[in-house]
């Protein structure tokens, strides 16, 4: 079955010319899926943990930020090809493989951190659109409902369209970044330093451990894993061997790009953040003085700072401009994803547009509500408790992927890539295992937020 999630109005993913030997034009139709999957690894949920760990540890951060990227890079090729050789996205493959009392709750716990990534993307839309216009948060969060109208347009015109809007997004935010730190005055990075960093890992810093939690927490996305396995299934004929074999490869070449551009935005924020913040315990600004720790909002302080550290007003209009074009385009892709998995699990057809308006009020209410009750002091907590969200649910997506990429018989014959799956077990040993040390002060967390402490 073909989710309908691939088909706006009737229009499919395009399929690629039958060819054995594939040239340039043949690697077209295949590229796009993991463009669509990079931009949950630069979202707003991203941006936070990647501007406390620059602020607090300098450039000490920099080969978690690396390391969650390689990890990403691997399970996304892990999905990809599960898509491509069995004919399945993962939600798929756990209703067909698994007994049926699983489907219901892995449906749930996907649905829940869906949910929690569109907390992250109302949140840093809303923060964007406030800093940019002026909007109060509360107001601005309420505006962030108007994103329906955008996949309400887009669904009209089909997957390429959505993946050509995606592609503008992600460069501005790219761009963005380029500018900030190569091209306005006084943002040099020591790149000698950046290097040493990124070859000499340690956590040699009391509290160093819980910030690269929430990194890899928020770098590596569950509802991607849906998400990748579907988007390539309607790029080539499921019957045709050749074709597949040179899906496998422009998938591997889609991923690794589209996620080597993902870790150069993440990198370029903790670079920023170490630049202008580290070593500063507070700062003075527009006569407010603000104290810099763990209970910072640091994509508000980065705004007001960036203008006079950097020596440009537009410094902060650029870092806003970029927030913004990080939440819509995570918006579209949350979507999407939303919907394989619903489809994939439950086998329930809704239109996008419906879903949509379902899941942003599902994330609006309670935003709305900590933020009308604590003020947008709150913004931050929000921010922290999606992320905590998602890497407790994490493991939920990254075993039955590899359970099913590793068990012969789900291979329908293909070979299993040895050191493929080497690597994805390492990783999700790796990420499960910065999961439980982080639990105790993840869920600390957690209750503080929601208790308003």
């Amino acid at each position: 079955m073909k989710l309908s999630v691939l088909k706006f109005r009737g229009m499919s993913s395009p399929r690629p010319p039958q060819r054995t030997r594939p040239g340039l034009r043949h690697y077209r139709p295949y590229l796009g899926p993991a463009l669509l999957v990079s931009v949950g690894y630069m979202d707003p949920g991203n941006w936070g943990t990647d501007l406390q760990a620059g602020a607090m540890y300098r450039y000490g951060l920099l080969w978690v930020v690396a390391l969650a990227s390689a990890m990403a890079i691997v399970l996304q090729l892990l999905a990809a090809r599960l898509g491509i050789v069995t004919g399945r996205n993962l939600a798929e493959a756990c209703r067909d493989w698994y007994p049926p009392w699983c489907r219901l709750p892995l449906w749930i716990v996907c649905e829940i951190a869906i949910g929690a990534c569109d907390l992250a993307e109302v949140l840093g839309s809303a923060v964007a659109i406030n800093l940019l216009f002026g909007v109060p948060v509360f107001w601005a969060v309420v505006m962030t409902a108007a994103d329906v109208f955008l996949l309400l347009l887009l669904q009209h015109h089909g997957m390429r369209t959505i993946e050509r809007v995606v592609l503008v997004l992600v460069l501005t935010i790219a761009g963005s970044f380029f500018v900030e730190l190569f091209v306005l005055p006084s943002t040099r990075p020591d790149f000698r330093e950046i290097g040493s960093a990124l070859i000499h890992p340690a956590l040699a810093t009391a509290g160093m451990a819980s910030v690269a939690v929430g990194i890899i927490g928020a770098t590596v996305m569950p509802h991607n894993l849906y998400l990748h396995s579907a988007l390539v299934q309607g790029r080539t004929d499921q019957d045709d061997t050749e074709s597949r074999k040179v899906a496998l490869h422009c998938n591997a070449v889609d991923t690794g790009v589209s996620l080597t551009l993902a870790f150069f935005v993440n990198a370029t924020i903790l670079v920023l953040a170490a630049v202008v913040f580290h070593g500063r315990s507070d700062l003075v600004l527009d006569g407010c003085h603000y104290l810099l720790g763990d209970d910072t909002d640091w994509i508000h302080i980065a705004y007001l700072t960036f203008a006079p550290a950097m020596g440009s007003a537009l410094a902060s209009v650029i870092f806003a401009v970029a927030l913004l074009a990080s939440g819509q385009s995570s918006t579209i892709t949350g979507t999407i994803a939303g919907q394989v998995v619903m489809e994939g699990f439950m086998q329930w057809k809704v239109a996008p547009w419906k879903r949509r308006i379902v899941t942003r009020a599902m994330a609006i209410l309670p935003a709305v509500l900590v933020i009308g009750l604590r003020g947008d002091g709150s913004v931050n907590d929000l921010l922290v408790l999606s992320q905590v969200v998602l890497a407790m649910q994490l493991p939920f997506a990254m075993f039955p992927l590899l359970h099913f990429m590793t068990a012969r018989r789900f291979a329908h014959g293909w070979p299993r890539p040895r050191v493929l799956l080497v690597l994805g077990w390492l990783t999700a040993l790796v990420i499960t295992a910065f999961d439980i040390v982080g639990l105790p002060g993840s869920l600390s967390d957690a209750a503080r937020i929601l208790q308003g402490r």
